[in-house]
């Protein structure tokens, strides 16, 4: 048994009713529990779970050890961390949960005072909120896109085939 792509560059997953709206296609097409949404990593497919490990919070790892003083700076200015998008559009949030957990796995915190937004949808931004938005983070699967161009582009569709 195996996972085949049968859809290559599914796009952004949207906002909550687009996102039921294709699960329940993909359910109806497919059968419940037999499509998944992830990427080709390595030559393997990788769900989209796991690929938040594999690819988004790796690709803010590698930003955080080549630019420490981005890191420095986060740590000095915010108490909270938000994604205005994600917020406005009922999108999926990516980049608060990779850099927090980025934070945790490597034991720092928070020690500011402001609230800052990653990402620039709609606010008033700090530089590093631009800097470390997933449309300026390189991604670590190719570090000529963005994190958001890799993420949107190469996210596809694949269902769970018997071999025998």
């Amino acid at each position: 048994m195996s996972w085949k792509i049968i859809e290559h560059k599914i796009g952004k997953a949207g906002g909550i009713k687009q996102r039921t709206q294709r699960q329940r296609e993909w359910n109806q097409k497919y059968g419940e529990g037999n499509w998944e949404t992830g990427y080709i990593v390595d030559g393997e497919f990788v769900s989209q779970e796991k690929a938040f490990d594999t690819v988004y919070y790796k690709s803010y790892q590698e930003h955080f050890i080549n630019n420490p003083e981005d890191l420095e700076e986060l740590i000095n200015l915010a108490c909270k961390l938000r994604n205005p998008h994600s917020k406005a559009t009922t999108g999926v949030d990516l980049q608060v949960p990779a850099i927090m957990k980025y934070l945790a796995d490597n034991n720092l915190q928070l020690k500011g005072n402001e609230v800052v937004d990653i990402g620039s949808y709609g606010s008033r931004s700090h530089a590093i909120s631009i800097r470390l938005s997933p449309l300026t983070i390189k991604c670590c699967l190719n570090p000529k896109a963005s994190l958001e161009k890799c993420w949107q582009e190469k996210k596809c569709l694949a269902i769970w085939i018997d071999d025998c």
